[in-house]
């Protein structure tokens, strides 16, 4: 168990155990990168987030943070921590747009990154609920597939939701859609390119930590 994870327990109940994953493949170059991270970690700031993640209901929340590209290229960015208040989340988000960026000239290994989410989440504390929420502009031309993943790694009670960043790769939705999407109440939430990606994590935050529901512009899908 981690640090994290026991401190956590020791605070009670928890109701979600969250993972976000950040592609750093090779597509994404220093400006588009600098979007999403600083994206992220404003979305996390954002007071209509702190309100769903403290008040939200019975239970804490617990965050891991994560970088993902090639094969073996996923780094731990944010180990479990639990946001207990706003100091909590304030330092995971400075946490967040302090890390310097892990990789820059990998591919896209979405079956890896997914595998490397499911094994991060099996040292996570004991939750109500379990969500990978992974972000990025293209489909696996790397590695094995997310059907492999979803397969041979511990995903049973796991939802993964997708945040797919248009404008790279014409198919990048419908794979976020068909192939990464999984489990339980699953959706894919979509971003105009990065200059989007605050927006969009924000909407998509908000429905996985059980806040209101925002924007037309959501791309609803069916448990999957």
């Amino acid at each position: 168990m981690t640090v994290w994870a026991g401190m956590a327990q020791a605070q009670g109940q928890c109701r979600l155990a969250l993972v976000l994953a950040l592609d750093v493949s090779s597509s994404v170059d220093g400006q588009e990168y600098a979007l999403q991270r600083d994206g992220l970690a404003a979305a996390l700031t954002d007071p209509d987030i702190q309100r769903a993640l403290l008040a939200g209901g019975p239970g804490s929340v617990v965050l891991a943070v994560y970088e993902w590209s090639g094969r073996r290229q996923s780094t731990l960015v944010l180990d479990w921590m639990p946001l207990r208040d706003t100091g909590d989340i304030g330092a995971a988000a400075q946490a967040i747009r302090a890390f310097p960026r892990s990789h820059t000239r990998f591919p896209t290994a979405m079956g890896y990154a997914l595998g490397y989410g499911a094994t991060l989440l099996r040292r996570a504390p004991a939750c109500d609920r379990k969500v990978i929420d992974v972000s990025g502009d293209g489909i696996t031309n790397d590695g094995f597939l997310p059907t492999h993943a979803y397969r041979h790694f511990p995903f049973e009670g796991v939802t993964v939701n997708g945040l797919a960043v248009l404008g790279a790769d014409d198919g990048v939705l419908a794979y976020y859609r068909d192939e990464v999407r999984h489990g339980p109440g699953a959706f894919v939430e979509t971003s105009e390119g990065y200059a989007g990606f605050r927006r969009a994590m924000t909407r998509k935050l908000l429905r996985e930590i059980g806040g209101v529901m925002m924007g037309a512009a959501e791309q609803e899908m069916p448990p999957g």
